[in-house]
């Protein structure tokens, strides 16, 4: 954007100008971690609940590329989130098996659904 906006393309016009503050302005907020913490946080950025808790029924997705899509299971322990997801380990009994397999959040629905 900077590059496409910048006031030597669009012979220096105010708007222009204007375009560039903005835009180096947002750059230095999502550069710099603090502030981007005080940007997100009163926004409701990046605060995320997990869906499911720890033994809360779930079924793993049908369209999950999963040999367990359209099976119902246990969430063996409390989530864990990385940047972009909440992971799930997931217990299934299947044939009189039981099998403990990670899920991403998306992968998984309520039960009934």
């Amino acid at each position: 954007m900077a590059f496409q906006c910048h006031p030597d393309r669009h012979q220096e016009t105010e708007e222009a100008h204007k375009e560039m503050q903005e835009i180096n302005e947002a750059y230095a907020i999502l550069t710099d971690p603090i502030k981007r913490r005080e940007y997100d946080i009163p926004r409701g950025y990046g605060i995320r609940v997990p869906k499911f808790k720890k033994d809360s029924k779930v079924k793993i997705g049908v369209n999950c590329p999963s040999q367990y899509g359209g099976h119902t299971g246990v969430v063996d322990k409390e989530p864990v989130k990385d940047t972009f997801r909440f992971w799930y380990m997931v217990r299934i009994e299947s044939k009189g098996l039981t099998t403990v397999t990670r899920f991403a959040e998306e992968q998984l629905e309520k039960p009934g659904n």
